[in-house]
């Protein structure tokens, strides 16, 4: 399909993390998505979008909507065609994800591929950050990672795929570490002699990781770089069917990972809580009042745990982010919405004392939070205390920053009679937080936000405040 449209130059702004596809740029403007590709490029379109692939993959909604926009929409030099893409409510990298998220985003990069590949297709590359979310359901949004299969080439995406999708999930499986701080620290993600080195003797003799971590390292050691490689594949007679024959063993070996976080405090938090289920339901009442008095774009939930809150503003919002700091709650979450079928609620990863920052290139390739989409409604439920308290974040930095993002707040403060509170102050030296008072919070506020409402919880030990920020 394709459509009339121009996009003047003034309002056009080139997305930061597309720079590295000579062939293939996406632009921002006026809340749309293009992308302008060059005539190599172009060829690559047509073959991909009268393909079976793209037909069932757009209705299916793992691939973006993408639909080209005849006519000089883009100003942009040696342009052959532009594009125009469906926009994702909210982007997220694979440092945010929990391992399910990110064993499920690779997978979908198989499938797509293993399907090009019945097409005379491939992909150039493989990169987790070409998969982004309609809330639980992965969609992969890079149209221009498609191109011809070249006869006698092998996968150009295979090295990238092990960095930034297999060797994470290895990590976790086999050894129960984190990946996300690995990926957080570089953009490109393990290299193969690096996973070698995290890996144990034992996990270096298992079934596909002798081949996909110990043979690459190898590999790697006795090559200068991947032109070398290619040339002997080539030489070698390598053939298509090698390619999707590794594919399908990469599938059968990703679907075998697993990992299970076991219980954590914040796992067990809803069985826990000292809340009385008639506190429950008030704070729900709450919430539901503060969200449904207007419509709204984009909440955020800081502290989400199960998302009981986040599923009630979600209901009177257009999108919602739920985010947590614990990796195992937010992938129990997101199993929980996937089997709901949710496409409006994105659980992350992320501790908001040390937020995911801009990486990349100048920093800017891969955004900060609010560079991704500033909310509209801000939920903090029983969220104060660990960022006061346990991050020793000061009560007015901590407002400070909630009134920097403009929206308007729902927020919860415990006050040091609440016993949670009282276990995170008796972890301190006495009197190092003699200023986490009720009246200190509370002066914060009103000085950054109108309190609009406020509501004290059973023994009055917590305190809801609904509040807009002053213009």
């Amino acid at each position: 399909m394709s459509v009339q449209g121009r996009v003047e130059p003034r309002d056009l702004a080139p997305e930061p993390g597309s720079f590295r596809d000579p062939l293939s740029r996406v632009w921002l403007a006026g809340g749309e998505v293009y992308r302008t590709l060059s005539p190599e490029g172009m060829a690559d379109w047509e073959a991909l979008s009268t393909s079976r692939l793209f037909a069932e993959a757009t209705a299916d909604g793992s691939l973006v909507a993408t639909e080209r926009v005849e006519g000089n929409a883009i100003p942009a030099d040696g342009a052959a065609a532009v594009l125009r893409h469906e926009r994702i409510p909210f982007v997220s990298y694979p440092y945010e994800w929990p391992f399910s998220m990110l064993r499920d985003a690779a997978l979908l990069q198989l499938s797509l591929l293993r399907r090009a590949l019945d097409e005379g297709l491939t992909t150039k590359d493989a990169s987790p950050y070409n998969v982004q979310w309609r809330g639980a359901k992965p969609v992969f949004v890079d149209i221009g990672s498609f191109e011809h299969l070249r006869e006698g080439e092998p996968w150009a995406g295979y090295r990238q795929f092990c960095m930034l999708f297999l060797y994470p999930l290895l990590l976790t499986a086999l050894r129960g570490a984190d990946y996300r701080p690995l990926l957080r620290g570089s953009v490109d993600g393990i290299e193969p002699g690096q996973m070698r080195a995290l890996l144990g003797r034992r996990d270096l003799l298992r079934r596909g990781v002798m081949t996909h971590v110990t043979l690459h390292a190898r590999l790697e050691e006795h090559h200068a770089d991947d032109v070398d490689v290619k040339r002997e594949l080539r030489s070698a007679g390598f053939k298509a069917e090698l390619v999707k024959a590794n594919v399908r063993r990469l599938e059968k070996l990703v679907r075998r990972l697993r990992w299970d976080p076991g219980e954590t405090a914040w796992t067990r938090y809803g069985t826990t809580t000292t809340y009385s289920e008639g506190d429950a339901e008030r704070k729900a009442a709450f919430v539901r009042a503060a969200a449904s008095a207007r419509s709204r774009g984009l909440v955020w939930d800081l502290g989400a745990n199960d998302g009981r809150y986040t599923r009630i503003a979600a209901e009177h919002s257009d999108y919602a982010v739920a985010i947590d700091a614990d990796v195992a709650v937010v992938d129990r979450l997101y199993h929980a919405l996937r089997d709901e079928g949710s496409t409006r609620i994105l659980p992350l990863a992320a501790n908001i004392a040390d937020p995911p920052p801009g990486l990349g290139w100048r920093g800017r390739e891969r955004g900060t939070l609010p560079d991704r989409g500033r909310p509209d409604l801000i939920l903090a439920l029983a969220v104060v205390h660990h960022l006061v308290i346990g991050s020793n974040v000061p009560i007015p930095e901590l407002v400070d920053w909630l009134a920097e993002l403009g929206a308007e707040l729902v927020v919860e403060f415990p006050t040091p009679a609440d016993p949670m509170v009282a276990r995170l102050i008796a972890r301190k030296r006495e009197g190092t937080h003699a200023d986490y008072t009720q009246e200190r919070w509370e002066r914060a506020l009103g000085s950054a936000f109108e309190i609009e409402a406020s509501e004290r919880l059973g023994d009055g030990a917590r305190v809801l405040y609904r509040a807009r920020p002053r213009r």
